[in-house]
């Protein structure tokens, strides 16, 4: 069968991928999507939407004809709290929110896909099943341990999960095919300072936290520097400090938020030990008290030899099908994806679909210019489907 969007499928899921671009909704808050993407399934022949107690999101099946492989397709609808900067007829509408990641993109491909699957399978060429998964909140990278506590894998038993980011850096029509840690392991912190505040012209009667968060601020920049093996790609970024008074207060605590990433599992442990006894002793020194709250870990997005084969195979259909696509390769990233999380259930590969448009200026991921060439989506709808037919390889783990 020929696994091409139809121009009539290209453009049903054109007119989701803009109305959900202009109706943009946080983390969390993904009400109107995940309806949009209730009703557009509702009318694909053969789609059967699964019941999990969650508030948004969508879990739907699509099932084959004879024995084969069940396959899980992953996409993610949130999008992110940034102000639109791109003009165009389909700008979002709503203040202070926008798709700065394509999730809309990713979205409205995984649409596409279902309606190449509902194809398939009435011509008897999708074996086994396929899961389509449309995951809030991922910009946190809290939704996908959210359908999984809600029971995701009581309901489906995939043998293998295939999930997908556009990348702006790599032109439109290619499909990244990347060996290895594509993407980061991630654990985020909050720390807590705790002085004893007073009058800001009696410091000695003070015990400060800004100064000791200032000290605290300064001493992680080494944790990277000087406790990494450079050959490590690993970052330790401060993003948030926030604790202050009128000019003549000492406050009593300080917070302060960051983030550490790595592509090797063990640099990352290494990271959060230091990050554990600089706080401690820094803490100390400054006569101040510090905890920490550690957010979940976010494992590595790895793919391996079994299923990179099983990727290149799928890919190469959709290479053969559609004159624009072509597999290469990317240097892999420090941004980090919850969809690694799914590895822990079944074997899972990471594509990236190139979304930058030749002759515009390349504008990356969380930027409020960023804009998808949509043209990328006669690739990557394609590109899900022939995941769930024709991606089948030996599997790398045990369900």
């Amino acid at each position: 069968m020929n696994i091409a969007l139809t121009k009539e499928e290209y453009e049903s899921i054109l007119r989701i991928k803009r109305d959900l671009h202009m109706h943009p909704e946080l983390s969390g808050e993904e009400v109107r999507t995940t309806q949009v993407i209730r009703d557009f399934l509702k009318g694909i022949p053969g789609v059967e939407l699964l019941d999990l107690p969650v508030k948004t999101g969508v879990a739907a099946r699509i099932k084959g004809k004879g024995e084969g492989p069940e396959t899980m397709l992953r996409a993610d609808i949130d999008a992110l709290p940034q102000t639109e900067d791109y003009e165009s007829p389909w700008k979002s509408v709503n203040p202070g929110v926008m798709h700065a990641c394509g999730h809309d993109f990713h979205t409205a491909a995984l649409l596409g896909g279902a309606m190449i699957l509902s194809r398939a399978a009435a011509a008897g060429e999708l074996k086994g099943c396929a899961d389509l998964l449309f995951q809030p909140a991922e910009e946190g990278t809290t939704g996908a341990r959210q359908m999984i506590d809600a029971g995701l894998f009581d309901v489906i038993h995939p043998d293998r999960c295939f999930g997908m980011h556009n990348w702006p850096s790599v032109p439109a029509g290619k499909i990244v095919i990347h060996p290895g840690a594509l993407m980061s392991a991630k654990r985020n912190f909050t720390i807590r300072i705790f002085g004893f505040g007073g009058h800001g012209s009696m410091p000695h009667l003070n015990r400060d936290p800004i100064v000791c968060a200032a000290a605290l601020i300064q001493s992680l920049q080494t944790v990277v520097s000087r406790s990494m093996n450079p050959l490590s790609p690993t970052v330790l970024s401060v993003n948030m400090i926030q604790g202050g008074s009128p000019v003549n207060l000492v406050v009593n605590e300080v917070e302060m938020r960051a983030t550490i990433r790595s592509l090797s599992e063990e640099a990352l442990d290494r990271a959060i030990e230091r990050v554990q006894t600089l706080m401690e002793n820094t803490a100390l020194a400054y006569e101040c008290r510090a905890e920490i709250e550690w957010k979940e870990r976010i494992p590595a997005v790895f793919n391996t030899p079994e299923m990179c084969a099983a990727a290149e195979r799928a890919a190469g259909e959709v290479c053969s099908a559609v004159e624009s696509a072509e597999i290469t390769d990317a240097p892999p990233s420090l941004a980090s994806e919850d969809f690694a999380l799914y590895r822990g259930y079944a074997p899972a590969f990471f594509y990236w679909v190139g979304s930058h448009r030749e002759g515009e200026p390349e504008e990356q991921l969380h930027r409020p210019r960023f804009h998808t060439d949509d043209e990328a989506l006669y690739v990557a709808a394609p590109l899900y489907a022939a995941s769930a037919i024709y991606g089948s390889g030996a599997p790398d783990a045990e369900k």
